[in-house]
């Protein structure tokens, strides 16, 4: 190798411009890494579910990223060699090739804009693991890698492409290889073959005869891969090929390439990767040396990825800079506690004792399933100082390994219980305690345990939770699970539930771990809780919140175990009936949509009807997405097709409704009523949104659809109780009134007063037309306005949204912001206040973080903005039903009355009440909510009432 280095140097010293490429590398280097980082980066945005960092920035994509990367590291590099690596990224969407073909590429979908603001991180990132980061405008990651793959080969290196990318197979020859990073396999010379059916060097050859859908390549009509390996095996190469293509006997093949001759040049062109880019960046840039090891970490850990760090932390490419104290186990913690057993009574009585005498109890649930109304109860843990804890099993079982199971039961060997007090015994021990009024009973999440433990006529009081605790003081910059608590406030790592219950196929319930393990796990869990709860409530007045949590989050979790406990009626017939009649009018439509297309397909494959509409029918219009290649068939291609006059598209859109609502709503309804109770039982979470609103899961009673008429007869299977009705109680364009008051907007105050219609008093404002007899579309651009603002829409989003120009749009809302510039001083002033504090606040003053409010990147800065703008009137209104939420239950109860709330849906409350006692029930009802905040304008619900949700709505 080193003679081969010698002549290297003499002959390719520089390139053709005269600018050195080939410097002095180390003697022991072997080998280039590459790595398509704009491959991964995609790849990591969609398999890595939404998350946020602690100031709200998206990072599903640069959690991904970092994880691969790091494992590269630890696969690829070997600590003997001084080995080179780096990241290509792609610079933007444009390059040369547009010049070329101006429609390349010009199918593929917008960015997402969560992943927007990732990209300038993910470069990040890549430093930070000190990796060479490289991209150069108007040229392609895989034509710097095609350059730098070629300037490494004249050094006589061997180069590792780390890409699933198809289009760098041309690259691969003996020196080399790729290595697929999803199906962790290498690519050679034989793969190449397998994948094309020719050997790399004439990859591009094929690539311009069969084109590329995904980037737009037009190739040749007709032809595809199989057909292209067959012709360039028997011709050679493309130029022979289109020179002797009258020699081809198929008729349908020897025209197309005749008559095509010209795609199929522009297609080379396009598919071959240019190893000439004038690069900036030498190959000794790319000599790789392990990271700082606290630069890394601390990074990481700004970014939250505390799992990461620990990887990292043990990987080899770090261990050179790592001693013993650089690492944070957690182990010298929990060896200063020891974590009690309990399995007598003596043993109880002992902790009974302690937590009488202690002001604060912390207590927590070992279950064997999440489902609170139906899970049994495994044990009980407490603790009553940071310095102890204990376990009180009550439901564990031997575990049986199936791998023995048939052997002990054939031979009847029996196994000891495990020793532990009856329920029974330790629920009369624990009552008094856990009822006590003068202990203060903590949890983490602890609604869970107030659910569990009222099953045994348990009902804790008083209590906090360090979850919606962690959720007032900092809101949605950083998740509120007691692992990420720990680690955050008292640089503790817990013991994780997959470490003892296992994971997959392997994880067992909760009351199959032995007792041992049980008691480490959950005895911690109290000690934690507990130990937070000394962090963070002290918190709550330096910040000045104690209001917020303890006039509204606090007394809101009574009322949700309440509403969750009780849940709403379903009529099973009614939702299995709809099924039937939705399956059937699927199964007419599928029929019409078949003689439509002329054939048979699956109508919910997107490939399958991208084929139909734009390769069968040839419809004008269609697009491919860039990740699959395939025609796009989205809602919104198939509503602008059928608005121009198509009926396939059409029906298509309607069959897709009918078995959305089948399957998502009437389907899957049925299957989540519980048998004993006949109702569904939702789980409302209050520490999930960044503006304090409520969301509802298993299932999402928030979402049901009510705009159409079978969406309509969904709510209709939500039922009242024999002798009972429901009140629907729906605060009026809550958020609009916000926005008056908020910003002080004296003509929609006006408006609001005189109880005029807001969406025509706009429009009447705006284009200076009377207020009565308005014109139905103009009003409902009003409308899309009125909304928007609230919302940050942009010209573009109004333009799409009312299907008018974008200069138009833009006029539309200069024109809103000309007569009422109260709303552009309140965004202005808000705006600046999130810069300066980092948060904005409701008007009874909840926090609600404006993360990257003075970031650098425009795309990040600007989305901070827009929420900053919009948290003050979407928090103040979850704010406001909240308060009348809280008050309402007291009130109807001391009135004498027996309603019960059980929905709440945004802005919307549901009642069961009995019918006796309607009319007096949604007099209290409206007054509380109209009372429950006085503002500017008046605060009007709308009411009405019905032996089903739709009825009452």
């Amino acid at each position: 190798m080193s003679i081969l280095r010698s002549i290297v140097q003499i002959f390719f010293a520089q390139d053709n411009r005269g600018r050195e490429i080939i410097m002095d590398l180390p003697s022991n280097s072997e080998k280039l890494i590459l790595i398509d980082g704009s491959g991964y980066i995609f790849r990591a945005f969609h398999a890595i579910q939404p998350l946020t960092r602690s100031d709200g920035t998206p990072v599903n994509a640069v959690f991904g990223f970092s994880n691969m990367l790091m494992k590269l590291l630890e696969d690829l590099l070997t600590k003997s060699d001084k080995e080179l690596i780096a990241v290509i990224f792609d610079a933007g969407r444009l390059t040369f090739r547009n010049d070329i073909y101006p429609e390349y590429k010009a199918n593929r979908d917008e960015t997402p804009e969560d992943l927007i603001p990732q990209f300038d991180l993910i470069r990040d990132a890549t430093r930070a693991f000190n990796i060479a980061c490289v991209d150069m405008p108007g040229f392609e990651a895989d034509d710097l890698i095609a350059t730098y793959a070629k300037h490494a080969k004249q050094q006589g290196l061997k180069v590792t492409i780390v890409s699933a990318d198809k289009d760098l197979m041309q690259l691969v020859d003996e020196d080399v290889q790729m290595l697929d990073p999803i199906k962790q396999r290498v690519i050679k010379v034989p793969q190449v073959l397998e994948k094309f059916g020719v050997p790399p060097h004439k990859v591009i050859d094929a690539q311009a005869l069969a084109g590329d859908s995904a980037d737009n390549v037009p190739g040749v009509p007709g032809i595809g891969i199989k057909t292209a390996a067959l012709l360039l095996n028997e011709y050679g190469d493309l130029e022979t090929l289109l020179e002797r293509a009258e020699e081809i006997k198929q008729p349908k093949r020897r025209e197309s390439l005749l008559k095509n001759t010209d795609l199929a040049n522009i297609s080379k062109k396009l598919v071959t990767l240019k190893n000439d880019v004038p690069v900036t960046q030498t190959l000794t840039d790319f000599i790789w040396q392990p990271p700082d090891e606290k630069a890394l970490m601390m990074w990481l850990q700004e970014q939250g990825f505390s799992s990461i760090a620990r990887k990292a932390q043990s990987g080899s490419y770090l261990k050179d800079n790592i001693t013993d104290e650089n690492i944070s186990t957690g182990t010298d913690q929990e060896s200063e506690i020891d974590y009690e057993l309990i399995q007598d009574t003596e043993s109880l009585e002992k902790w009974v004792k302690k937590a009488i005498s202690s002001p604060v109890l912390s207590v927590d649930t070992e279950t064997d399933s999440l489902d609170p109304l139906t899970c049994k109860l495994v044990g009980i843990s407490l603790s009553t100082l940071p310095d102890n804890g204990c376990y009180i099993p009550v439901g564990h079982i031997t575990r049986k390994s199936q791998r023995h199971l048939d052997f002990e039961e054939d031979h009847k060997i029996e196994h000891e219980a495990p020793t532990q007090l009856s329920l029974s015994t330790v629920v009369g021990y624990l009552k008094p305690i856990l009822e006590n009024p003068a202990i203060l009973k903590v949890g983490q999440n602890i609604k869970f345990d107030m659910h569990v433990l009222s099953r045994q006529q348990i009902k804790i009081d008083p209590i906090d939770d360090t979850m919606v605790l962690s959720y007032v003081l900092d809101g949605s910059s950083h998740g509120h699970g007691i692992d990420e608590l720990a680690k955050m406030h008292l640089d503790y790592d817990t013991i994780k539930f997959s470490e003892i219950c296992g994971s997959g196929k392997s994880k067992i319930s909760f009351d199959q771990v032995p007792l041992d393990s049980a008691t480490r796990y959950a005895a911690e869990d109290a000690n934690i809780t507990l130990r937070l709860h000394e962090y963070l409530k002290p918190n709550l007045i330096t910040k000045k919140l104690s209001t917020i949590y303890e006039r509204f989050d606090k007394p809101l979790i009574n009322v949700l175990t309440q509403m969750e406990n009780t849940g709403v009626k379903i009529d099973r017939t009614a939702l299995r009936l709809m099924s039937d009649d939705l399956g059937i009018r699927a199964e007419k439509l599928k029929e019409i949509i078949y003689t439509q297309a002329g054939r048979d397909f699956n109508i919910a494959s997107p490939k399958q009807l991208g084929q139909i509409l734009f390769d069968e029918l040839n419809l004008g219009g269609g697009k491919k997405t860039s990740k699959s290649g395939s025609w796009s068939t989205s809602a919104a291609v198939l509503e602008e097709l059928a608005a121009e006059g198509h009926d396939l598209p059409k029906e298509v859109l309607n069959w897709r409704q009918l078995t959305k609502l089948k399957s998502t709503y009437t389907d899957a309804l049925q299957k989540q009523i519980e048998p004993s109770t006949g109702r569904v039982h939702t789980n409302y979470s209050q520490t999930i949104t960044a503006t304090g609103r409520l969301s509802s899961t298993n299932p999402n009673l928030q979402n049901i659809p009510i705009r159409s008429e079978d969406g309509r007869k969904i709510r209709e299977a939500f039922i009242a109780e024999s002798g009972m009705q429901l009140i629907s109680a729906d605060y009026s364009q809550i958020e609009l009134r916000l926005v008056a008051h908020v910003a002080n907007i004296k003509a929609l105050k006006e408006a609001f007063e005189n109880g005029d219609d807001i969406h025509s008093a706009t429009a009447s404002k705006m284009f200076g037309l009377p207020i009565n007899n308005m014109d139905p579309m103009i009003r409902r651009r009003a409308k899309a306005i009125n909304f928007g603002i609230i919302y940050g829409i942009s010209p573009f989003g109004l333009a799409k949204q009312l299907s008018i120009s974008r200069n138009e749009s833009k006029e539309f809302i200069d024109s809103y912001f000309n007569e009422f510039p109260e709303i552009k001083q309140y965004m202005e002033k808000t705006k600046e206040i999130a810069k300066q504090q980092g948060y904005v606040t409701t008007l009874f003053g909840r926090r609600c973080q404006t993360p990257g409010i003075l970031d650098r990147n425009q795309n990040i800065r600007g989305f901070a903005e827009r929420a900053a703008i919009n948290a003050p009137i979407q928090g103040g209104a979850a704010d406001i039903i909240k308060r009348a939420m809280i008050r309402l239950p007291n009130i109807i109860r001391k009135e004498g009355l027996d309603a019960k709330m059980i929905l709440q849906v945004h802005d919307e409350l549901i009642f069961e009440v009995p019918d006796q006692e309607l009319e007096d029930t949604k007099e209290i009802i409206k007054k509380v909510m109209e009372r429950a905040a006085i503002l500017s304008v008046p605060l009007i619900v709308d009411i009405g009432a019905g032996s089903n949700w739709a009825e009452a709505h």
